[in-house]
């Protein structure tokens, strides 16, 4: 009976859908266990192989624990809003929706081929209303609460509003936009409704602001820092430029303190956490503020220090770290963004500064902060004054300052930091040397923690905690700082100019935000013309005819209804893409409900997921915001966890092996009639090693067609890679040359050097496997020649799960070798060859050293080691000839997590009903890897002549009566007598004669 994977599996398939063999109880007494793979976006381009890797692993883990008998939650959905199908709508005129279900159906095919044990039943996608209505209903409980700093949690609103009416806002601790205004409680019940709306929207967890944003010009919309690669966009490579934008922002800044602290509860790798510990960025210093003088009046240094005047038009505040180091300050550095650059620059510096501005606008904030060699920067010719010496310092523009990082103004000192040190030396700034015995120079400087400051009688000889304690103390007495704990995380912006997302619940009286009423939820995406933007710059949403809200009758009207009385504008932003996917996981806890986002009852059962697995490329993008969005509905009672993933795996990478077809070009023209020559990779290294002579003669054979002797001197040969399909080449590395041709016509007339069988091989290399360098391979295809088993084997078999390793189709045939001799332990030509028969000792130890260590190699997400202990076990029972059904009945279940097409087929066969998904995991008995006998090896005069098994607890006195009493021995001693007998209890029998 032949193994037919692709009949079995097909059959299985079918079967696990219409058994809902994977569904997952609501509530129940068995324990639970959450697994769950990061939201795939469905491209139009399916899976390659790289991306089942983590749904493998985390599939291996869900059916073991099932087998274990836990109640496991193993969902999958979609996060199908996102840019990628509104620039194909914006191509092809084609909607999203069509397209994003066209991907959906392609990728759950594929999903399904390769046999997931996922609950389908509990699917979410995030462009669908059902789903996006309870996103709009987050973002409303978002806009309605505010942080506590006395609490440290989110609240409602309504409880700030109780405050102001009290007693104002001076007693207020909160997280909220700076230098608002002090008012009282009369103040606050004199205001008017939309001086409210103002005031509130400076310390809702939501709330409109102008924010400096990554604006894509080409793509009409606003970009996240993770969604632009080396300064241009990810999607496209499109030209990005900073600029400001009123758009909504969420802030999460108010969260940063427990977002570090949060770290040291969950099970995440030390390097994972420590990316977001980054990020997040926590600086404990100072906050200082330095008075500009004369900004804007045009004067000199000199003219400074005559004016004699003290008053200020504005500050520059500065966040620092070193606050001891202030008397070294000889310049003040602000991002060329800072909103004060166009208040204090000098009718005389006013062109340079503008020219600066403008060619910064055009680096992303990425590039900038990678450029360490760089130095560039412009004078503003205005001065700050010092808070203490009262000296002039003057104030430039540098792009190495970051206007949302900290306050976008350092205090330059060049003496204890690297660029401040050398922008000095670049432009001719002053340099004090304020630490004692500290050459300041390019080859040794800086501020130390252990060095003593001197050449101020304010902080001499004082060490760093003294002086910066002293300092803090100074500047709090006259008014100019204070100590402060400083983040790099900023508010993250929330609007995107797209067409493709969540619509705001958001309408607009007197141009303030009112929100929907979530009763009248969701806010439907409608149906435009056009996924650009309009002709006049507004977003997408604007080419709608029918997008204005009516308030008497509560939904979406046509825009010409607009009277600002009873129907209103509207938002025409849209939400990011990383809205629907920062509460995902909640809503698979309890999809189809419509009443709530999530059924107290089942979040109180499924609480959070135990173990997710996905890439690291969200660890500080998806994953803060998700954290973030799971405590704030933790603070506001929604759910009862502060963090939303307790274990948390990146998989590695599995890399690409790109095929290149090696071309001969030459250095300087040629006669352009010369066609591309390509080489055979063979011949190619011995044509660049010049190992071989007859190559380059045929070359030059080649070449005399086309070119005169006299012609190609002086030119000499270099070779490039050209990217081939993969599908043209066969596991020998030989390329299809005619099939080459055809795809690219370019090459038609090509000359190809091949070796002398005829063949032409390709050079190899290892490269992230992607359209780009057409190396990619497709589970499809290898589902349909060896089957989705051997495929979910091999991807695990390739290395450690975390670490990137080269996908390889050759190396395949032998896992899928493994399955068809497993198979032949349960069958041969005519059926069923089990027998119920004891089994040996010896195949009882095998069986149970292999659960013993698949068990670990689970449990501890070993999966590559799991696979060749199934190869070993297989080995050892084909040789033991073992087809007892004591052993091959746990052995299915065993490998079922793995293989669990082939396992339902055997448990079948074995005569069960039903699903082997649930059957209990085998259990190690460790009394079968004891050893109750040795078999030793008998040496004469140190030359092994036989071996012989004895009981482990033989005396050495029993040992030796028994070796003695061997006819063996007899034979070998010949009728003497040996000298001496050397027995090692386990090990070793010698006879000396």
């Amino acid at each position: 009976m032949r193994y037919n994977p692709n009949e079995i599996e097909a059959r299985w398939q079918k079967y696990w859908a219409e058994n809902g063999t994977f569904r997952a109880e609501d509530i129940t007494d068995k324990p639970k266990y959450y697994v769950l793979d990061m939201f795939p976006y469905p491209s139009g381009a399916g899976l390659h192989v790289g991306h089942p890797l983590g749904y493998i692993a985390s599939d291996i883990y869900a059916r073991y624990k099932r087998h274990q008998g836990f109640n496991v939650l193993h969902p999958q959905g979609y996060d199908s809003f996102g840019l990628p199908a509104e620039q194909y709508a914006i191509q092809t005129g084609q909607h999203p929706a069509l397209t994003t279900e066209t991907n959906i159906a392609r990728y759950r095919g594929q999903l399904d081929r390769i046999g997931f044990s996922f609950d389908w039943d509990r699917e979410v996608r995030t462009s669908n209303p059902e789903y996006y209505k309870w996103t709009q209903w987050i973002f409303i409980q978002l806009f309605n609460s505010w942080y506590n700093l006395e609490t440290d949690k989110a609240e409602d609103i309504h409880t700030l509003i109780a405050k102001f009416e009290a007693y104002g806002n001076a007693g207020v601790k909160a997280v909220s936009d700076d230098a608002i205004a002090v008012f009282t409680a009369n103040d606050w019940k004199g205001y008017d409704v939309k001086v409210k709306e103002q005031i509130l929207l400076k310390y809702r967890l939501t709330y409109l602001a102008e924010t400096e944003v990554n604006w894509c010009p080409a793509l009409g919309t606003v970009l996240a820092n993770d969604e632009i690669v080396n300064g241009v966009s990810e999607r496209g490579g499109y030209p990005v430029i900073r600029k400001k934008m009123t758009q909504w922002s969420m802030r999460i800044s108010a969260y940063a303190e427990r977002l570090l602290q949060g770290l040291e509860k969950i099970d995440w790798t030390e390097s994972l956490k420590e990316s977001q510990r980054n990020w997040i960025g926590k600086s404990v210093g100072a906050s200082v503020t330095f008075k500009v003088k004369d900004s804007g009046k045009g004067k000199g240094k000199m003219e400074f220090l005559l004016s004699g005047d003290d008053t200020s038009d504005y500050t520059i505040e500065v966040f620092t770290t070193r606050p001891d180091t202030i008397f070294g300050v000889t310049f003040m550095t602000l991002a060329p963004e800072h909103e004060l650059v166009a208040k204090i620059t000098t009718p005389e510096q006013k062109a340079a500064v503008d020219a600066y501005v403008e060619a910064t606008a055009k680096r992303s904030e990425r590039e900038r902060m990678a450029d360490v060699k760089t130095i560039s920067g412009v004078f503003t010719g205005a001065y700050a004054e010092h808070p203490f010496t009262k000296e002039p310092i003057p104030v430039w523009i540098g792009d190495y300052v970051l206007a949302g990082y900290g306050t976008g103004a350092v205090m330059a000192v060049p003496a204890g930091d690297q660029r401040d040190y050398d922008f000095a030396r670049h432009f001719d700034i002053e340099i004090i040397n304020i630490f004692d015995g500290v050459d300041i120079s390019e080859e040794a400087y800086g501020a130390k923690e252990n060095v003593k400051l001197q050449n101020s009688d304010f902080l001499n000889g004082l060490d760093y905690k003294k002086a910066t304690k002293k300092v803090i103390e100074s500047l709090e007495d006259i008014g100019q700082g204070n100590g402060k704990t400083n983040y790099r995380l900023r508010d993250a912006v929330f609007s995107r100019q797209r067409y493709w997302g969540e619509p705001f619940p958001v309408y607009y009286v007197n141009g303030m935000p009112q929100m929907i009423d979530t009763k009248h939820l969701p806010v439907r995406l409608p149906d435009v013309e056009k996924y650009l933007p309009t002709e006049d710059g507004q977003p997408p949403l604007g080419n709608s005819k029918e997008w204005a809200w009516s308030t008497i009758e509560n939904k979406v009207v046509a825009n010409d209804l607009i009277d600002n009385i009873s129907v209103f504008p509207l938002e025409l932003n849209t939400m990011p893409g990383w809205a629907g996917s920062s509460w995902y996981w909640l809503r698979y806890m309890d999809p189809h409900n419509e009443d709530a986002f999530i059924d107290p009852k089942a979040e109180a059962y499924w609480q959070n997921v135990d173990l997710y697995i996905g890439g690291s490329e969200h660890a500080t993008g998806h994953l803060l915001y998700s954290r973030f969005w799971n405590k704030f509905l933790n603070d506001r009672g929604y759910i009862h966890q502060d963090e939303p993933f307790k274990k948390l795996i990146n998989q590695g990478m599995i890399l690409g092996m790109s095929a290149m077809a090696v071309r001969i070009s030459f250095e300087g023209e040629l006669n352009k009639k010369v066609p591309p020559i390509f080489i055979s990779s063979k011949r190619y290294y011995a044509e660049r090693d010049a190992a071989s002579p007859a190559y380059r003669i045929q070359l030059d054979e080649i070449l005399s067609k086309y070119v005169s002797e006299e012609e190609r001197k002086g030119y000499k040969k270099i070779f490039s890679n050209v990217h081939v399909d993969v599908s043209f080449v066969n596991a020998s590395d030989e390329m299809d040359i005619e099939a080459f041709k055809k795809w690219r016509p370019e090459y038609n007339d090509a000359i190809f050097l091949t070796e002398e069988n005829g063949k032409y091989t390709v050079a190899r290399e290892v490269e992230k496997m992607s359209k780009s360098k057409y190396n990619v391979v497709t589970p499809d295809d290898i589902c349909d020649q060896y089957g989705a088993d051997t495929l979910r084997l091999y991807e695990m078999f390739l290395g450690p799960l975390e670490q990137a390793k080269p996908w390889n189709t050759a190396g395949i045939t032998g896992v899928s070798g493994f399955l068809k001799k497993l198979w032949k332990l349960y069958f041969d030509d005519n059926g069923l060859i089990v027998t119920t028969k004891p089994a040996s000792k010896e195949a009882y130890k095998t069986l149970h050293k292999t659960i013993k260590k698949v068990q670990e190699d689970i449990e501890n997400f070993s999966f590559n080691t799991s696979v060749s202990s199934f190869m070993i076990a297989v080995n050892e029972l084909t040789a033991m000839n073992c087809h007892e059904r004591t052993i091959l009945e746990p052995l299915a279940v065993l490998i079922s997590p793995y293989a669990p097409h082939i396992a339902e087929e055997l448990w079948h066969r074995l005569g069960h009903q039903g699903s082997i998904a649930r059957v209990p995991f085998p259990i190690f008995n460790p009394e079968h890897l004891v050893e109750s006998s040795k078999e030793y090896p008998v040496s004469f005069n140190g030359k092994t002549r036989f071996t012989i098994e004895l009981p482990m607890d033989m005396s050495v006195a029993d040992i030796e009566k028994a070796i003695l009493a061997d006819e063996r021995t007899a034979q070998q001693l010949n009728g003497g007598a040996p000298k001496k007998v050397i027995v090692v209890p386990g090990r070793i029998i010698n006879i000396v004669m």
